[in-house]
């Protein structure tokens, strides 16, 4: 049985384990029962995912899992973790989830979801990175006129996840599914070269990119030296890699407003706004913590900071000093942040 939550945290409902499915020898498959008298706080679009709180040898943990049921099936809600080798919760849940288990969950977030333009959808999963893909594919190919396509790399042919309903996939729509397996086994890491012969007969599409971050990097800039525009190209970045802290100023105070309440606070080398917020015993929202879903965007109205990643907020909005204070670090002697 799963260790159950000492209390349930401000914003997450028990939600029920209705059945763990063995996608892999090292990812499994979770489907929740319908959250009672909470359906409507828990639907979602394509692409999106839950943030989990759960209890492990007494520590608090938050992580996100992206659906990969779709809602346009009306399926039962289901997420898919992958094992990770410094993965406490992914980890914990591979050996320990059940059916009847309770966990707690916030309802659904995330902006890698379809746009409302009825373009062609393109897409490249690295591992895991399948979860939320496999979530829009099947809801753009049952229900609009899209075409997609999928280029999916893995380690080796027994680590692919949904291998057989993406053939099966493939096999209800030949005329509007292209999918690629490249296996790094046989071909090797993926390249440049790789993804701009899968992109070569694309046309009007959008691009969604989500795995390793060496995988994503890789795509992201060949798709964009390819002539990609950045307002077309969608990236879900599961963790980012902590970069140097190097500038001429040295901060010495942050200000932060949220919820009517203001704070100072004497700044710490190397923290983030949001960690500088928690510091101060503020409830700052946060999720992903990867600077990808844009649950903790706040305002820099004083000052500046610069972001580590950032995968939730466009050049203009970046502009008009929005940052996403999971990822931003002060770069002046003091900082304003006001969450709206």
């Amino acid at each position: 049985m799963l260790e159950p939550a000492t209390t349930q945290a401000e914003g997450f409902v028990p939600l029920r384990v209705k059945q763990v499915v063995r996608e892999t020898s090292d990812a499994v498959s979770l489907v929740f029962d319908r959250p009672p008298g909470g359906a409507a706080e828990f639907r979602y679009l394509p692409g999106q995912f839950l943030t989990l709180l759960v209890h492990v040898d007494g520590q608090e943990h938050r992580r996100c899992y992206s659906m990969s049921s779709s809602p346009a099936l009306d399926e039962d809600l289901q997420i898919t973790v992958k094992r990770d080798r410094d993965g406490v919760v992914s980890n914990w849940l591979n050996n320990t989830a059940a059916p009847g288990d309770e966990l707690h969950a916030a309802p659904p977030q995330g902006r890698f979801v379809m746009r409302e333009q009825e373009r062609d959808l393109v897409a490249f999963a690295g591992g895991s990175g399948i979860t939320p893909v496999y979530s829009l594919l099947r809801s753009a190919l049952e229900t609009t006129g899209r075409g997609a396509r999928l280029f999916y790399a893995n380690r080796s042919r027994d680590s692919i996840i949904f291998e057989k309903s993406l053939a099966a996939l493939r096999e209800g729509h030949p005329d509007r599914f292209t999918l690629c397996h490249h296996l790094d086994d046989e071909k090797g890491l993926v390249t440049a070269e790789q993804v701009e012969t899968f992109i070569a007969e694309v046309a009007d599409a959008d691009f969604y990119v989500c795995g390793p971050g060496p995988f994503m990097d890789t795509v992201k800039k060949a798709l964009l030296s390819a002539g990609v525009s950045a307002d077309r190209l969608h990236l879900e970045r599961f963790t980012v890699a902590a970069a140097p802290v190097e500038t001429a100023t040295v901060t010495e105070e942050v200000t932060i407003e949220l919820d009517r309440r203001s704070a100072t606070l004497a700044y710490r080398p190397g923290h983030t706004l949001l960690q500088t917020a928690r510091m101060g015993g503020l409830r700052a929202p946060s999720s992903c913590e990867t600077g990808s879903c844009g649950t903790c965007i706040a305002q820099i109205t004083e000052g500046s900071a610069r972001m580590l990643n950032n995968d939730a907020l466009d050049d203009d909005e970046v502009a008009d000093g929005l940052v996403v204070t999971c990822q931003a670090l002060p770069t002046s002697r003091t900082v304003k942040v006001v969450y709206e």
